[in-house]
């Protein structure tokens, strides 16, 4: 599956799972870490690590990919599955608001599915 497949699967299961206001940035140009950030909000903690632990048992089952590590699931407030080229972020809206990655990754370019 290309990137861009695996990326549009990941923001339709993450809304199935009634993830809101995704956002996809592609940070490949200037970014060592990874190519694409999947930003996503839930509404409350349970919700948050809810869809960190669907979407990695989801990309496991269907795809055979794990995770290289997922973390915050314990806490809800922000959840980061990493596949080490798509980073996801899951977020309480508060906590999204706090840490602002639109703007510290401003230069990505947003990637639409239209």
């Amino acid at each position: 599956m290309d990137k861009n497949a695996r990326l549009k699967y990941i923001v339709d299961f993450l809304e199935d799972k009634k993830g809101v206001n995704p956002l996809v940035l592609d940070v490949s140009k200037f970014s060592n870490v990874t190519d694409y950030l999947v930003i996503i909000d839930g509404f409350v903690s349970r919700h948050v690590s809810a869809m960190g632990v669907s979407l990695a048992r989801e990309m496991k089952d269907k795809f055979k990919e794990r995770p290289l590590r997922v973390e915050g699931l314990q806490a809800g407030e922000w959840v980061l599955v990493d596949y080490g080229d798509i980073i996801v972020h899951i977020f309480m809206p508060g906590v999204r608001d706090r840490y602002n990655l639109e703007t510290l990754w401003k230069e990505g370019q947003v990637v639409s599915f239209a």
